[in-house]
C-alpha cells in the first residue's frame, strides 16, 4: 500500500499535479521530452516529476527500445491500479464491489432499480445548484464543476449552430470496477450523466459514441439541446 504522506507530499507541487492530471487524461506513453515541451520546463526537472509521481505508485513506468538505435528510453503511462486517500483508512472502494455484485447477482430488476437511483442522484445535484432560468453558458460551467467535484475530467466543446455539446470522460472514476463489471457500471455512469443533463437541459437528445469498453481511449457522449 502506497505511503499516505508520500503521496499527498508528491501532489503538493503544482507544476507535478498538473503533470499527473495531463498523463492521466491522455492515457497513452509519454516520456520526459514530451512532458519538458508541454510544460515548458528543463528536461531534467520533468523527469524529476516524473520520476517522483513513478515512486509514489501514481503513474507507472518501462523502458522502451529506441528506434533509432541507442539505450532503451523510459516511458510513463497511468498506473493501472487506483490509489485509495481517506483520513482515517477506509475501505468504501470494497463496499461498492460488494453492492455491485448483489445487483449482479439480482439481475434485471435490480439493475432497473439501481439506474433509476444513480439517475435521480445526478438530476439532485445539479437541481440543489441552478435555476432553470440560468443561460446555457452558465448551465455550462456548472455541469464542468460537478464533473470534477466526483473525480472526471471532462472536455466539454460546444457546437453553437446546433447547441450539441461533447462530453469526454478520460478519466473515469470507476476504472478498478470496470474490469470486473464494464456492462453494470457503465449503465449506472450513464443513466447519472443523463440525470445531469435532463435537469439542465429538459429537451435534449443524449447518446454515448464511444466507449472504453470498445477499447476507446476514452468514452464520449454528444448532447443536442433541443
Amino acid at each position: 500500500m502506497p505511503d499516505t504522506l508520500k503521496i499527498t507530499n508528491t501532489l503538493a507541487d503544482e507544476t507535478r499535479y498538473s503533470i499527473y492530471q495531463y498523463v492521466v487524461k491522455k492515457k497513452k506513453q509519454v516520456n520526459v521530452q514530451e512532458i519538458a515541451e508541454q510544460f515548458g520546463i528543463h528536461p531534467n526537472v520533468a523527469r524529476l516529476h516524473l520520476t517522483k509521481l513513478n515512486d509514489s505508485q501514481l503513474v507507472s513506468s518501462e523502458l522502451e527500445n529506441n528506434k533509432k538505435g541507442g539505450r532503451p528510453a523510459r516511458v510513463y503511462f497511468p498506473a493501472e491500479d487506483p490509489i485509495y486517500l481517506s483520513f482515517p483508512k477506509q475501505e468504501n472502494h470494497l463496499l461498492l464491489q460488494w453492492l455491485l455484485e448483489l445487483v449482479d447477482s439480482m439481475g434485471e430488476i435490480a439493475l432497473t432499480k439501481a439506474k433509476d437511483i444513480s439517475y435521480q442522484h445526478g438530476r439532485a445535484i445539479i437541481d440543489q445548484a441552478t435555476a432553470s432560468t440560468q443561460s446555457f453558458e452558465c448551465k455550462m460551467e456548472l455541469l464542468t464543476e460537478t464533473a470534477n467535484a466526483i473525480g472526471y475530467i471532462p472536455q466539454i466543446t460546444e457546437n453553437e449552430d446546433k447547441k450539441v455539446i461533447t462530453f469526454s470522460i478520460y478519466n473515469c472514476p470507476y476504472t478498478n470496477q470496470l474490469h470486473k463489471h464494464p456492462a453494470l457500471v457503465c449503465s449506472l455512469h450513464e443513466s447519472f450523466l443523463k440525470g445531469q443533463f435532463d435537469a439542465l437541459f429538459p429537451a435534449n437528445k443524449f447518446i454515448q459514441i464511444e466507449s472504453m469498453q470498445n477499447h476507446c481511449n476514452n468514452c464520449v457522449y454528444q448532447i443536442e439541446v433541443l
